[in-house]
């Protein structure tokens, strides 16, 4: 029996991650769709892919239909934006956000579609909306096996306190979602993946890598950066250095923001804002700085070299961090994509009987 391969086209790719993990796990990425233009350049520099500018509202299952080569076990990926559904988004059970939809018309195309294999990654809130369980029941109806849970990151090798919504949905054969091996003990932790970075003061940057670039900091906010303890909080600090909100009874809550992380723990959730000490758990162990971009995407298991902005473009800590933290973990795609792998081998052949 021939080894089955699998095209995959992935929706709302961003920059590249779930591609990448799907390529190491030995899927052909046939291309990335994406409404942001800053995609481009690392989805198709890394991942060796095509980048279409689309947006799926406007297209039909016809459209991605014509994109796959013959004779390949298709599978649709993706991550819609998660901002609606994301306890860092204030409102976020409004139907009003912009993106709101866009889950809906992600199954849209799925029932137009009918790929053999689908995939799609969130945030775990998203599991208890109405809008998660219509999407699970359209794709039930027209035949898909659905498996979903909320996935823990640190037993799949990522070293990174993050945990995500995973579902996978076959036509081909049962599927289960990957939850990793690895016990507590076995985590990879900050010093693993960060510690042989070159080190850097507040507002320096790295020569030989502009990604590994700290952030300014306020004369105040270093202050603050010397007063943290790795996994402590602002609780550590003395009173004056200490904001309004956290003299306020409701500010005890915020205790993971402007704190360092722990050398030997994973890092916390790595957000759009880690480049920013207020915003998170985001001071490095013992450098008085916020983590760079680069040690970001190295938490998220990017490789070191990946690139994410042209050598001729300008480098905002903004927009690089929002790609980097809203990302796919690669390890995270690469498990899935083994997966899929495995049920595109068992059922090989399944793909002319349906």
């Amino acid at each position: 029996m021939r080894k089955p391969t699998i095209a995959a086209i992935d929706l709302f790719c961003g920059a590249g991650g779930l591609a990448y993990g799907l390529r190491k796990a030995g899927i052909s990425v046939i291309a990335g769709l994406d409404l942001d233009p800053a995609c481009e350049f690392p989805f198709t520099r890394n991942n060796h892919a095509p980048f279409l500018e689309r947006d799926v509202r406007l297209l039909k299952g016809s459209d991605l239909a014509e994109l796959y080569p013959k004779d390949f076990t298709r599978l649709l990926a993706g991550c819609a934006p998660c901002q609606p559904f994301s306890p860092y988004s204030r409102g976020s059970d409004s139907r009003t956000h912009r993106d709101w939809g866009l889950l809906a018309e992600f199954a849209r195309l799925v029932v137009e579609l009918k790929p053999e294999l689908v995939t799609m990654e969130n945030v775990p809130g998203l599991g208890s909306k109405p809008i998660f369980r219509r999407f699970v029941a359209s794709l039930e109806r027209v035949g898909y096996d659905v498996k979903f849970r909320s996935v823990y990151c640190p037993p799949l090798g990522i070293p990174q306190h993050r945990r995500r919504l995973v579902l996978l949905a076959s036509r081909i054969g049962e599927v289960r979602v990957p939850t990793g091996a690895l016990q507590a003990e076995e985590f990879h932790t900050v010093r693993e993946a960060i510690g042989t970075l070159p080190p850097l003061s507040s507002g320096e940057s790295d020569r030989e890598d502009r990604l590994h670039r700290a952030r300014a900091t306020s004369k105040l906010n270093l202050r603050r950066l010397r007063a943290s303890v790795p996994g402590g909080s602002w609780k550590d600090w003395d009173k004056e250095l200490r904001l309004p909100c956290h003299r306020k009874r409701t500010g005890s809550s915020y205790r993971n923001v402007y704190g360092r992380m722990n050398w030997d723990d994973p890092s916390p959730t790595i957000t759009t804002q880690s480049f920013n000490f207020g915003t998170g758990r985001f001071g490095h162990p013992d450098q008085d700085r916020s983590i760079t971009p680069r040690e970001a995407a190295v938490l998220q298991t990017f490789p070191r070299r990946y690139r994410f902005v042209h050598p001729r473009e300008p480098l905002y800590l903004a927009r690089v961090s929002r790609l980097i933290g809203n990302a796919v973990p690669p390890q995270l795609g690469y498990h899935i994509g083994r997966e899929l792998v495995r049920v595109a081998k068992k059922h090989a052949g399944r793909k002319a009987q349906l």
